[in-house]
């Protein structure tokens, strides 16, 4: 069994750890903020939660951008945190840029779903709606790719996170399931958006002499 040589006849270096470092990284540092802004609103005088999404305000809009990085309590925050990190990560494996794309695309249709179909006089916070989006995407991609092992990474993310996703999405007042529902629309526009086939076939027009 013979490897491919590079140009120069060198045997081309296998993918390194570090190669995937600075999207793990980029998982810590919104991991860290959540925490970090969490515990500076234990202080007196702080209420973070304020800047959440508030829908059809426009002052709410800003908690498209802020809401994800703000929880009701630790508890809240615990639970995001374990699907964030480990969702987070299986993405950002794709590297930063992939890692960014799909946080983005999910946080905006995420945000403006709720901000557009919540409740009214109801302040929306949290990164499920992430959390969601990052579930849909790694189910749906390997659909638009058409890649095997994605489809099979896909399922074994379905397996283990199926049944908390359905739940989810089940209306109630006791959680923003505005935010899972878009978060989760968000998660396969996103796949769309990266992996799937744009090239649409329209003829060129002809003219006549």
């Amino acid at each position: 069994m013979t490897l491919p040589t590079t140009a120069a006849g060198e045997t081309p270096e296998r993918p390194r750890l570090v190669e995937f470092a600075p999207g793990i990284v980029a998982v810590g540092v919104m991991l860290a903020v959540m925490w970090g802004t969490e515990l500076i609103d234990l202080l007196p005088g702080t209420s973070f939660n304020r800047w959440g999404i508030r829908p059809r305000s426009v002052r709410g809009l800003f908690g498209i951008v802020f809401a994800p990085f703000l929880h009701v309590d630790f508890r809240h925050l615990i639970g995001n945190t374990i699907p964030f990190g480990i969702l987070g990560a299986a993405i950002a494996l794709g590297g930063t840029r992939q890692f960014v794309e799909v946080t983005i695309a999910v946080g905006v249709v995420s945000g403006l779903g709720v901000w557009l179909f919540g409740a009214s006089n109801s302040i929306h916070l949290g990164a499920s709606g992430l959390v969601f989006g990052y579930i849909t995407y790694l189910v749906s991609r390997g659909v638009f790719a058409r890649k095997a092992m994605w489809i099979g990474g896909g399922i074994i993310v379905l397996m283990f996170y199926g049944g908390s996703l359905l739940w989810g999405l089940v209306p109630t007042s006791r959680m923003s399931w505005q935010g899972h529902l878009f978060g989760a629309v968000g998660g396969v526009v996103a796949a769309w958006m990266l992996h799937g086939d744009h090239d649409f076939d329209d003829e060129s027009p002809t003219t006549t002499p």
